[in-house]
């Protein structure tokens, strides 16, 4: 009696690429053009936080492009990068231009963050350790950046840290994306007034003695501190950029 000959051995399956499948969707996609966008917004990015293009600048692309040695549909690009973190504002016939806020706009961007931060500040004993230890954390890299004379680029970045950190303690996820909406429209216009006030050290000494109030539970106090030292940047925001109410 003879044995079953062998069962034949299963056939592979054919890998997405083979079917044109998924991996096919990607063929499209091109690292060196990406990368190359992405550097400009790098480089557009750096010249606005260091000052070298003031609020209201014009941003001409044949211009940029020029200068840059690259495309200029790539510029176009980076420019929507740029448009979409609101650093800069394109209108329609005018072209694209270093976002310079309206002083209502300013007003009402820092009355809605105050709001908020108040809130986080006054949960401060009810808090998560972890959301706790996330001020204290942002604390010093904001100290560590000051001390490193990081670019105004990474110290607006740290410094909003704090401000986002503050938020967190209330616990809600919600209000932190709110908050970090807020702080995105001021971003470039508070890292003109710390560039101008050149007092990285100074703001850390206020930011710290915050915490301090907060780690004593002195919470109304450190409730003060915090008013101030809002109020105190929404004045300077409006100074530094020459805001009139209409």
């Amino acid at each position: 009696m003879t044995g079953q000959p062998p069962s034949p051995s299963p056939t592979p399956s054919p890998t997405p690429s083979e079917t044109g499948g998924p991996t096919d969707l990607y063929g499209s996609l091109s690292l060196e053009h990406s990368s190359t966008v992405d550097r400009v917004a790098e480089e557009l990015r750096r010249a606005l936080f260091e000052g070298e293009l003031e609020a209201g600048t014009p941003l001409r692309e044949v211009a940029l492009a020029e200068s840059l040695g690259v495309s200029r549909p790539t510029v176009r690009e980076a420019l929507g990068v740029l448009v979409a973190e609101g650093l800069v504002t394109r209108e329609p016939n005018r072209g694209v231009s270093v976002t310079s806020p309206d002083p209502g706009s300013v007003r009402d961007v820092c009355q809605a963050r105050t709001v908020l931060e108040l809130a986080g500040v006054r949960h401060w004993a009810e808090a998560d350790e972890a959301d706790r230890k996330a001020v204290r954390e942002s604390l010093r890299a904001y100290e560590e950046a000051a001390d490193d004379g990081a670019s105004y680029e990474l110290l607006n970045e740290r410094h909003l840290g704090i401000h986002l950190s503050l938020v967190g303690l209330t616990g809600s996820p919600r209000l932190v994306a709110m908050a970090e909406a807020l702080v995105g429209e001021l971003r470039l216009a508070l890292a003109q007034v710390d560039r101008d006030r050149k007092n990285a050290q100074a703001q850390v000494g206020s930011h710290a003695s915050l915490v301090e109030l907060l780690e004593g539970d002195r919470i109304e106090e450190a409730v003060a501190e915090l008013e101030h030292h809002l109020a105190g940047a929404e004045v300077a925001i409006i100074d530094r950029l020459h805001l009139e109410d209409p």
